[in-house]
């Protein structure tokens, strides 16, 4: 998935600012109203208010995932100095399934950005084994290739992002259907 120069995550400087480069080993995916996340479609902040819905794939349920969503240009693309914002984290996520069988170690809180447009990235490690993750002490300036390196996660074995921006805005960008 995440081996080129057209790939979504790399042509919208995820894998950089958030994640390095990886091959995509599970399905991963996430949707809010029924509406599935597809790289780089944009939702507005009034339809991510409540957590979306969360598949994570997989085909052994004894593998566990931890899935972290994060702000990488928090409070505003031009001075990300919050980056990265953690805005979910729930550890233990057996495969086939989602969040709700794991453990949210940091609630879900709606991303609301306030100027530009925000990424919101949903990234999927592969756990060592259960209740081998801990909750991060803080949301702002967390660091997703710190936090996978401190619990050896490796690199992801999926992730996802949309664009937001403040309900008034309206860009140019492809909507999520």
């Amino acid at each position: 998935m995440s081996s080129g120069s057209r790939d979504p995550l790399v042509l919208g400087a995820v894998i950089g600012d958030v994640l390095d480069l990886f091959q995509a080993s599970i399905p991963l995916t996430v949707s809010y109203n029924n509406k599935n996340i597809t790289n780089g479609c944009e939702f507005k902040p009034s339809q991510v208010i409540n957590q979306p819905r969360v598949i994570v794939g997989g085909d052994d349920l004894r593998n566990f995932y931890t899935l972290i969503m994060v702000d990488p240009d928090a409070p505003s693309p031009s001075n990300p100095n919050l980056r990265e914002y953690l805005h979910w984290l729930v550890t233990d996520i057996p495969a086939t399934t989602g969040p709700t069988f794991g453990h949210e170690v940091v609630p879900y809180e709606s991303p609301r950005p306030l100027m530009g447009i925000h990424r919101i990235v949903f990234a999927v490690f592969r756990q060592l084994g259960r209740e081998t993750v801990y909750a991060p002490g803080w949301r702002q300036n967390f660091n997703t290739k710190e936090f996978a390196e401190l619990y050896n996660l490796g690199l992801p074995a999926a992730a996802v992002y949309f664009n937001i921006q403040r309900e008034a805005g309206s860009g140019g960008r492809r909507l999520c259907r």
